[in-house]
């Protein structure tokens, strides 16, 4: 189905960040937009008010009329509702034309240049980092980001003159399969989602082939310490980064007083002192990945500097709430082992000697089941945890496998309890809080206002 021709577009699955950034592409094209969600958030109030018509009743009868038109109406859904979602049946059994949101995103961007960043973790920050880098220079680019970006306010950036296109691309369910890179980073490849793919061989199996979907001309940045062995068409260029060594990487590091100033080394240049906007020390790498994206694609030496510099971050990642002499707190969409392990030492280099706490949601039964000694191992870093229950998104339970698995396996003598989530407050009332983290990637954040209020009244 060409997208020119179509008139409505219908969303199943609407409120996910990466749907959103979609919604607020056909909607700034003129297209009438509907959809499903499971639950009113802040994100899909802010759709609605938008133009987009979104309703949180499974019922084909609220489907409007307009997207009851089978040649006219497009349909995309997110691997996360169930294949027996009662509208997407109607659908289906009616011949619509049915696409995955990465479907979608591969057709829209087909045409232009995208620089795609893939990876476990530290693909929402770099890909927001690198489409800032370039909309704020000379360059320009149109970006479908995976989190909402605090310099917009938005998940979707538009250029009517760009070739440029950024693009979070994600491993979930194969999705990035569909996308077609001109240039690409691959910031890591530890193990995730094995529920989809079974093994670790499998998962590496999956990066592999989206190697190959780089276009002949283009480049691939990969991160130096990953088992992923790229296999690129002929015209590709490999280049590696890390925070220290590769062909793009920073030196004199300078961490602080709460701010970060490096220097960035690329093959042929060098920029010195840039400051960090969001100074955490995990945003050196992953500012170096973006800095390479966007030198690779004529961002200039100042440009750089500069957007570097004004780079706000991204809601969720590394995302200070409170920060003054008593305490400190923070939001992090952190759900992965090593994601977990990376944000503990990065606040651990800011904070060193004040006591670290977190509030810990495992999102998925299937990952706890997969990785809860792992998780336990990220956990222990710190110096206090709590942990809630399970968010299980589109997974039923599985028996066994609960929070309290990943409590057994902390490490000796660590702060420990586990907490239900609406007894939060109640809890950390109780507690002299210094520097406090909300990890997960379900619904923790929506504690995140009220633990906020709480603690600036307190202090």
């Amino acid at each position: 189905m060409n997208i020119e021709n179509i008139k409505s577009v219908y969303f199943v699955g609407a409120g996910g960040i990466g749907m959103s950034a979609l919604i607020r592409y056909f909607l700034s094209k003129g297209k009438l937009v509907a959809g499903y969600d499971r639950t009113p958030s802040e994100l899909t109030e802010h759709l609605i008010a938008e133009g987009a018509q979104i309703h949180y009743e499974e019922n084909v009868d609220l489907i409007p009329e307009a997207c009851k038109n089978m040649e006219s109406t497009l349909v995309v859904y997110t691997p996360a509702v169930p294949q027996k979602h009662a509208e997407l049946v109607y659908f289906r059994n009616n011949g619509f034309e049915i696409q995955k949101r990465a479907q979608v995103l591969g057709t829209i961007t087909h045409n232009s240049k995208g620089l795609c960043v893939a990876g476990t973790h530290g693909k929402t920050t770099t890909s927001t980092m690198t489409a800032h880098l370039l909309y704020q220079s000379h360059v320009g680019c149109t970006a479908f980001l995976g989190g909402i970006s605090k310099n917009y306010d938005t998940n979707l950036l538009l250029s009517q003159s760009s070739p440029y296109t950024v693009i979070e691309a994600d491993e979930f369910d194969r999705s990035f399969h569909w996308l077609s890179p001109y240039m690409s980073v691959i910031t890591a490849t530890d193990p995730d989602h094995l529920d989809i793919y079974g093994t670790e061989e499998a998962y590496l199996e999956s990066f592999r082939h989206y190697t190959t979907l780089i276009q002949s001309g283009g480049a691939l940045i990969i991160h130096k310490d990953i088992a992923l062995k790229p296999d690129v068409q002929a015209g590709v260029k490999v280049y590696s980064y890390a925070r220290t060594e590769g062909d793009f990487h920073a030196e004199n590091i300078r961490i602080g007083n709460g701010e970060i100033f490096i220097d960035f080394i690329a093959p042929d240049t060098r920029i010195n002192d840039i400051q960090l906007g969001v100074p955490v020390s995990i945003n050196i790498e992953n500012g170096v990945a973006a800095m390479a994206l966007a030198h690779l694609n004529g961002v200039t030496d100042e440009e750089i500097k500069q957007g570097m510099a004004s780079f706000r971050g991204v809601d969720r990642r590394f995302d200070f709430k409170v920060k003054n002499d008593k305490v400190v707190f923070l939001s992090d969409y952190a759900h992965h082992p090593a994601e977990i392990a990376q944000s503990v030492k990065s606040i651990r280099d800011l904070y060193q000697d004040k006591k670290i706490t977190a509030i810990f949601q495992p999102h998925l039964y299937t990952r706890t089941r997969d990785f809860y000694k792992e998780f336990a191992n990220s956990l222990s870093l710190l110096d206090e945890v709590i942990l809630v229950d399970i968010y299980p998104a589109r997974e039923q339970p599985i028996p066994g496998v609960t929070s309290q698995l990943i409590y057994d396996n902390l490490r000796p003598g660590i702060e420990k309890c586990m907490c239900k989530k609406e007894d939060i407050l109640e809890l950390l009332s109780q507690k002299q809080i210094e520097v406090l983290i909300t990890l997960g990637a379900g619904d923790i954040d929506n504690y995140v206002p009220e633990i906020t209020k709480q603690l600036t009244i307190d202090n």
